[in-house]
């Protein structure tokens, strides 16, 4: 994958685009199927809603945070990060998962040795 999120960027991305790792940890990968224009339109979605968390918690405005939260969640839904998966061959969701105990472990020690 030439074309990354910046998410993944900086970190390892497993050999199926999947999940990306972040010290040791799979993190779900959007949906590569999105169009480009609707998932740059949730990612500023998302960046907005963890910037409205951000100000929530200054001011110590609890409604406001959970809405955001809220937000965050359907953004990340949206976005394929969050919720059913994406893909269709029935393979488990294994992300927030250590590398190191799932069946991408080998590739992930192979890459880190």
């Amino acid at each position: 994958m030439t074309d990354r999120p910046p998410a993944a960027r900086d970190h390892p991305v497993t050999p199926d685009g999947r999940y990306f790792v972040v010290r040791g940890r799979l993190w779900r990968m959007s949906d590569p199927r999105l169009p480009e224009d609707r998932r740059a339109h949730l990612v500023t979605e998302l960046m907005r809603a963890r910037r409205a968390i951000a100000a929530a918690r200054r001011s110590k405005d609890t409604v406001a945070e959970d809405e955001a939260h809220a937000a965050v969640d359907r953004a990340k839904r949206a976005l394929g990060e969050r919720g059913q998966v994406w893909w269709d061959d029935g393979a488990p969701d294994l992300n927030r998962h250590m590398a190191r105990t799932t069946p991408y472990a080998a590739w992930y020690a192979a890459r880190t040795t």
